[in-house]
């Protein structure tokens, strides 16, 4: 992965050293200044000891950066204290001087706290994503793999800035982090309780108490001082701007600077649980925006509106390998479908039901079943849950699955897959499937997948075609996310946030160095 690739890069720039640096004394001051420490030893040893942080005879740029960086360490969720930034701050003045010691103490301070940051930054906490293969999980690298990514980067003074050590996700959202700070706590602290969408003209009492919320003298309408006091809170979390008060706008509304903290910090953790490197290309879907994106090299080459899971049937977190595409796929119908829809169906209108739908009924799940008569079938039994039955839907326009279904292998079924129903995805909230992802523009996902349009090799039902450079899939809820003015808050559709903010409040294991 990125860190062993790096690594390799970084041996090599080691094996070129800058001449006017291997000449001089601070190489031999760092040779003397690396003790004590073996991973940071054996980094230093295959550079020749060369310095990262000195250049010209000075601490660069960087070494400021990461100052910054430590002493914001909370922002990770981290306690800036652990990293003494200010012996650092107290290393970085000393080795302005030049003497080539005090820059080699400061090179090994720098290097030594920037490795121990990075391992921290990296620990993932358990937010319920589904790892399809081992290498997704987060790994927390060695302090030799951190410092060789370091050196490897074209330019330190941009991979500090980017947070290239990890995802682009979580470096965004740290920045969000930063820029939300004290925000809300202004504000009188009055609840306005949810209700009816408030707009101009309301005479609603709620109105006195959102007049109150955002500092204005309470007796008064919902006028056009009160639209823009409401557009402007909806800018900063990242809302379309209409001043009207719907449930998610008071809801941030109502919301504290601790909230908006929390709420960032979790959304954080979500981020920081997905791999450090994504991949050059890649898919993601934000169950909360019910949203896809394409990827490529770190920018966004496309979107699509997807439907996701409903309330009681949550698609999951999961990250995962995009490796075929089925053509003309059959639909298995959910078994809780056969009992709820297809049996009352069936006992209301006969066994035609079944045929006039295109379903057919097979004994049991294996790849001989065989094909029953629907006039065999005790389906009393089968709307009252005494017995399960295999119901699939036949190929065609009208399938559920549309043209296309997507697989990335996994135990829970899931999948992302075209869909006939074109209506739901015009909805705003567009959660309704049972767990998997349709999508708005099957076809055009896989030109991008494949480089052109994909084509069955028949007719014949289930026609698996390999994707050519199987793509990482990245499935996340994020109820805070980055978005190009910042970052945008969105509503807790699966009621996930409390649950998990409880559990981020919990101290994590302690670990050793």
């Amino acid at each position: 992965m990125l860190f062993s690739t790096l690594a390799c890069a970084a041996v090599a720039v080691a094996a070129a050293p800058e001449p006017a640096l291997a000449q001089g004394g601070l190489t031999e001051a760092v040779r003397s200044a690396v003790r004590g420490d073996r991973e940071i030893a054996r980094f230093y040893q295959q550079r020749g000891y060369q310095p990262i942080w000195v250049r010209g005879g000075t601490l660069g740029p960087e070494a400021q950066q990461l100052l910054h960086l430590l002493e914001t360490a909370e922002a990770d969720g981290l306690n800036p204290r652990t990293y003494r930034p200010n012996a650092v701050a107290d290393a970085i003045e000393e080795a302005a001087g030049g003497a080539p010691r005090a820059l080699a103490r400061a090179e090994m301070l720098l290097s030594r706290t920037f490795a121990e940051y990075v391992r921290d930054a990296r620990r993932a906490r358990d937010m319920g994503i589904v790892y399809t293969e081992a290498h997704f999980r987060p790994v927390v690298p060695s302090k030799t793999v951190v410092l060789m990514a370091a050196a490897a980067a074209p330019n330190l003074q941009a991979y500090l800035e980017s947070i290239g050590w990890m995802n682009p996700l979580y470096a965004q959202l740290r920045g969000g982090l930063a820029a939300h700070r004290g925000l809300g706590d202004e504000r009188p602290a009055i609840h306005v309780p949810s209700g009816p969408i408030l707009r101009p003209g309301s005479t609603d009492p709620r109105v006195r108490l959102l007049r109150a919320r955002l500092g204005m003298i309470p007796d008064g309408p919902y006028d056009r001082a009160v639209a823009n006091a409401v557009r402007e809170l909806q800018r900063a979390y990242g809302q379309p701007t209409d001043g009207l008060a719907g449930p998610l706008t008071l809801a941030l509304l109502n919301h504290g600077s601790r909230e908006t903290q929390q709420l960032l910090r979790l959304n954080l953790e979500r981020a920081r649980a997905l791999p450090a490197n994504l991949g050059r290309r890649y898919v993601l879907v934000d169950a909360a925006a019910a949203r896809l994106w394409m990827y490529e090299d770190g920018e966004a080459v496309g979107s699509m509106r997807v439907v996701v899971g409903r309330p009681t049937e949550p698609t999951p977190m999961m990250a995962g390998t995009l490796r075929y595409l089925t053509l003309n796929p059959y639909w298995n119908v959910p078994p809780d479908l056969v009992r709820e829809r297809i049996a009352p169906g069936v006992q209301r209108e006969g066994p035609g039901f079944i045929r006039s739908r295109r379903y057919e009924v097979l004994s049991d799940w294996t790849e001989d079943a065989r094909r029953l008569d629907p006039s065999e079938v005790d389906w009393n039994a089968v709307a009252a849950g005494r017995q399960e039955l295999r119901v699939r839907q036949l190929p065609g326009q009208d399938n559920a699955m549309g043209r296309m279904k997507f697989m990335f292998p996994n135990d829970l079924g899931i999948y992302l897959h075209d869909t006939p129903d074109r209506s739901l995805l015009r909805e705003e909230g567009r959660l309704f499937s049972a767990g998997c992802v349709r999508l708005e523009d099957a076809p055009r996902l896989a030109r991008w997948l494949f480089g052109t349009a994909p084509r069955a090799p028949s007719s014949a039902p289930e026609q698996q075609v390999n994707i050519p450079e199987p793509v990482p899939v990245y499935i996340t809820y994020l109820t805070v996310a980055p978005e190009p003015q910042g970052v945008a808050f969105r509503q807790d559709v699966y009621n996930r946030d409390p649950v998990q903010i409880a559990a981020l409040n919990q101290p994590p294991a302690r670990r050793r160095r």
